[in-house]
């Protein structure tokens, strides 16, 4: 995996093995505790831990357990449905497939390399393909890297030493003071964007107006209207981060192309990363293990008993995976060894989630009376009266910009932000136990790789250790907690995402769901179809059409408002 000798890694991402001129040698445990040799593998796990982190945040979206917030607009109804959806989401089959396609790719790309001799024009192609697929995540990170730097300069709310809230109200362009015990706003005389002491700062009116409108222009959501006739349309809503980023990486895969820097090849790899866990989804808990256990087996055949991993290892150079360089050697970390076990580690971030917000889920107790038909006479003889409940589930809160909002309601030296912040605990700070135990696997398990590594001074596949050590620290987590039942039964597949509102709950306080009948199931189908005709009619036929389209359309910054 990693290593201060010089080390190689396979394409696909398992881990590193000592080139042929690393000399042998008699390990030592000295030889690990060195501090420089400490200090190498901490940035080889504190490397790959920042992009599952950063990823499995990335991958928030709304839970089953939560209900959409609230819009009248239909695009973002419509839009926000979308996000809600993973782009590809893994099946059972991908358990057998998924080791099945990596080593036809690998034994591919090995008798490609001994055909080929010289590796420079397959390395050539390798670069531009994954540079052109690194272009569209590292615009993704760069973009949402903005999207924090920008809510930290330009929160809406910040809390001061004694727990004040002041909320930041564009329309007013002043600050809310909000009193924490009656909860009452009252407009101050703070009429700056800028928080805690730069607040305080006082701004030539001309200065204070431009930072409203630079405000404005990085926190609005821009329209994005693409069409060609006989294509179809797109219509999309963006923000001025989001084109930053896009800018961004152009410029950082043209460096790498032009000076085929280390660096610049991990930031793209790890933007790739990073673009992955918002693409896909292990789906359940069980899907994902068996997926891991797959790839598990698959890792210790081509590392130890064939040769095609080492031999495309040392071949192949293209932004595949991670280098962490010292003066001793260096060492690489194949994309694999990330994205493989972080899929599940993500999953696990999400189901803290769902489990958040399934504990605010209320039950309103409702009498339902229903009647019982004699057999013989057809006619109702008894009417039975049961208890039911009717569901009502806790709007969904966005983390956008609310990672600012926590730098600035967060007290020196307290790792949670303001208790009267309700939004940003439950976007930020929600309870992670499945998370963190999962990070605690994966720690271990690159622990157990590098250690391993010294001792046998031959490449190891991480799989062999990373995936007992993040399936096991997840599984065991729900033993543990008691909540197995509810790791078992979690799934993305939007089976949980129902509208039901009224439920019966068996002696444990768990649902029980009421079966879909024949008429209940036609009546759905009426309803949306019903709904469907009534949304065309008020679409109107347009007289003209668009042949060719592209605008980008910006808000127009409203004067302030004045009560």
């Amino acid at each position: 995996m990693a290593s201060p000798e010089a080390s190689a890694v396979n394409a696909t991402g398992t881990t590193p093995t000592p080139l042929p001129d690393a000399k042998p040698h008699t390990f030592h445990w000295e030889m690990f505790l060195r501090p420089e040799v400490l200090w190498f593998d901490a940035q080889v796990i504190f490397g790959a831990l920042t992009v599952i982190w950063l990823g499995a945040h990335g991958s928030l979206r709304r839970p089953p357990s939560a209900a959409p917030a609230e819009s009248e607009d239909k695009d973002k109804k419509k839009k926000s449905k979308e996000d809600e959806q993973f782009t590809e989401g893994l099946t059972a089959s991908d358990a057998i497939m998924f080791p099945i396609l990596a080593g036809a790719v690998l034994i591919g790309l090995y008798y490609l390399l001994e055909w080929l001799k010289d590796p420079n024009l397959l390395n050539k192609i390798l670069r531009g393909y994954m540079s052109v697929a690194g272009v569209a995540g590292l615009g993704k990170l760069s973009g949402d890297a903005l999207e924090i730097m920008t809510s930290i300069i330009f929160p809406s709310v910040w809390s001061d030493r004694s727990n004040k809230l002041y909320y930041i109200d564009p329309e007013r362009r002043s600050q809310v003071l909000v009193d924490p015990t009656t909860n009452q706003a009252m407009i101050t005389e703070k009429r700056s964007p800028l928080p805690g002491v730069l607040s305080m700062v006082p701004l030539p009116t001309g200065i204070n107006t431009l930072a409203w409108e630079i405000r404005h222009l990085f926190t609005e959501k821009w329209t994005v209207r693409l069409a060609a006739h006989g294509f179809g349309s797109l219509k999309s809503q963006i923000k001025f981060n989001h084109i930053l980023g896009f800018l961004v990486s152009i410029g950082i895969t043209t460096a790498y192309h032009l000076m085929e820097w280390h660096v610049l090849s991990n930031i793209l790899g790890s933007a790739m990363c990073y673009a992955a866990f918002g693409m896909l989804s292990p789906t359940s808990f069980g899907i994902g293990t068996s997926v891991l256990w797959g790839l598990f087996f698959y890792d210790i055949v081509m590392v130890f008993y064939t040769p095609f991993m080492i031999t495309v290892a040392k071949k192949v150079d293209a932004p595949i995976k991670l280098v962490f360089r010292s003066s001793s050697g260096f060492s690489m970390l194949g994309l694999g060894d990330i994205v493989v076990p972080g899929l599940l580690m993500a999953l696990a971030l999400r189901f803290d989630l769902y489990m958040f917000y399934k504990r605010q889920i209320q039950y309103q107790p409702i009498e339902a009376s229903a009647g019982k038909n004699s057999p013989s006479t057809d006619q109702e003889v008894t009417t039975t009266t049961e208890m039911q409940f009717k569901r009502t589930k806790t709007p969904f809160v966005e983390s956008e910009g609310q990672w600012g909002n926590r730098f600035w309601t967060t007290k020196l030296g307290n790792l949670m932000p303001n208790p009267a912040c309700g939004a940003v605990r439950a976007a930020t700070a929600f309870p992670k136990p499945y998370f963190y135990v999962s990070v605690a696997g994966y720690a271990l398990g690159m622990v157990l790789t590098l250690t391993m590594l010294q001792v046998f001074n031959h490449g190891q596949p991480a799989l062999l250790y990373l995936v007992p050590c993040v399936t096991g620290s997840v599984w065991l987590t729900g033993l543990v907690r008691g909540e197995l039942k509810d790791v078992w039964g979690y799934t993305e597949d939007g089976s949980l995402d129902t509208k039901d509102v009224v439920v019966t709950l068996d002696a444990n306080g768990d649902e029980v769901r009421k079966p879909v009948t024949d008429k209940d199931e036609k009546e759905s189908k009426d309803g949306a179809k019903i709904e469907k005709e009534a949304e065309t009619k008020e679409e109107e036929i347009p007289e003209e059409y668009d042949v060719v389209l592209f605008s980008i359309k910006a808000p127009r910054p409203k004067p302030p408002k004045t009560d």
